[in-house]
Parts: structure tokens; C-alpha cells; sequence
């Protein structure tokens, strides 16, 4: 398998982490080691700045380069590339929407592109990041029109399109309600003034007091 692919699939494994958190069926696997640290000739510019910025070493940079830089050889990728890349690896569902969302969360300046810098950015949160980053990277994906503030129509927006990304990936199959119903019980937990939409800390407080989410904020730890 190339670089490339091993880059895009730890994307993937993140789509899974939150298919698995909001339906609860996290578990304690560990993920494996998928980077090879293989040398790479080309050295990015910038390449000390993005090393103290993040919690990537040097050599682990040049390797998401070369990858990133194989897939977009213009170093920045708009949302219809972005889209076609990860519908790849689900042929069995339809990722446009999901893809959608996180398209929008890695591009953080909002400017309809990622660039390198976004994409190492909003990884190293994902794999190497605090928890409290971690749960805010993940607030900012549900906070579709980032209004700061998560409601239930948002949080059943980014649900189905993860289901719908899984596609026949889910097991057992899922009734056509059951999104909706995971998603009352979450929600439910998680706004604690009842007043219909969820503060970041209220959603950061709810996550750090239920031990299956912070059990699984561990998982992409030391994937690099």
C-alpha cells in the first residue's frame, strides 16, 4: 500500500471513531502503526515552521508531503477533489456529504481550499492533539455553520451522512430511524440547560465525563 493511501486512510478511521462514539459501540482496539518513515527526497517549504507548529517530527512531514503532493499536485485541494478522493475508499456508500463536512472543518480559514498546512494542522489535532483539542476539533465539525453552537439538526446532519458513508459497512443493519434515535439520547446528554443547542462546554463537559469518548480520544495516539 503507498503512502498516499496510508495518509487518506487514517481520515477513514476517524469517520469510523465517530460513527462508533455517537452510536456506542467504542471499544479499546489500539490502531496500528500504517506510516512507513521511508526517506523522501523533496523537503517542503516551511518545513520548520509546520515541525513547530504541529507534533510531527521532520521526516513524518516529508512523508505527508510526498503523499499529499501526489494527490494534489497544485498543493492545495478544493472541495469536488476532496470529495472525489474520499469517495474512493467507499464505494459501498455515498461519502459525498460527510466528505462535505470535513472538508469544512480542515479548512479552517474558510477560503474553499486545503492547503498542506491545513491538512497537517487539523491531523496533528486529530492523531497527536490534546484532548481538549481533540474535542474542539470535533465541536467545529458538528458546528456545521459554525454559529458556536451545536443543535440536533446538526448533530443528525453530520449522523446520517456518516451512516450514509458506511453504506452496507454497518453491522447489523441499521433501521432508517435509528440515527435519529442514537442522536436524541446523545443530544439529551449533552444539553444540559435544555435550551435546544450545545455550548462547547457543555459538549467538552459531557465528553470528559463519559469514559467511552475519552477512551476513545486515545485511539489515534502514536499512529505516526
Amino acid at each position: 500500500m503507498s503512502c498516499r493511501k496510508r495518509c487518506k486512510r487514517e481520515i477513514f478511521k476517524f469517520a469510523q471513531y465517530l460513527f462508533r462514539l455517537i452510536t456506542g459501540t467504542l471499544n479499546n482496539d489500539s490502531v496500528e502503526d500504517e506510516l512507513e518513515l521511508s526517506a523522501v527526497r523533496h523537503r517542503p517549504e516551511g518545513l520548520e515552521q509546520l515541525e513547530s507548529q504541529t507534533r510531527f517530527s521532520r521526516k513524518e512531514l516529508q512523508i505527508l508531503y510526498r503523499g499529499f503532493k501526489n494527490e494534489c499536485p497544485s498543493g492545495v485541494v478544493n472541495e469536488e477533489t476532496f470529495k472525489d478522493i474520499y469517495s474512493q475508499f467507499f464505494p459501498q456508500g455515498d461519502a459525498s456529504t460527510y466528505a462535505h463536512f470535513l472538508f469544512n472543518a480542515f479548512d479552517t480559514d474558510h477560503n474553499g481550499s486545503v492547503s498542506f498546512e491545513d491538512f497537517v494542522m487539523g491531523l496533528s489535532i486529530l492523531l497527536r492533539g490534546t484532548i481538549q483539542e481533540k474535542l474542539n476539533w470535533a465541536f467545529n465539525l458538528y458546528d456545521i455553520n459554525k454559529d458556536g453552537y451545536i443543535t440536533k439538526e446538526e448533530m443528525l446532519d453530520i449522523m446520517k451522512a456518516i451512516y450514509d458513508m458506511m453504506g452496507k459497512c454497518t453491522y447489523p443493519v441499521l433501521k432508517e430511524e435509528t440515527p435519529r434515535q442514537h442522536v436524541e439520547v446523545f443530544f439529551q446528554k449533552m444539553d444540559k440547560n435544555k435550551d435546544g443547542v450545545v455550548t462547547i462546554d457543555e459538549f467538552i463537559d459531557c465528553c470528559q465525563n463519559d469514559e467511552n469518548i475519552m477512551r476513545s480520544m486515545h485511539l489515534f495516539e502514536n499512529v505516526l
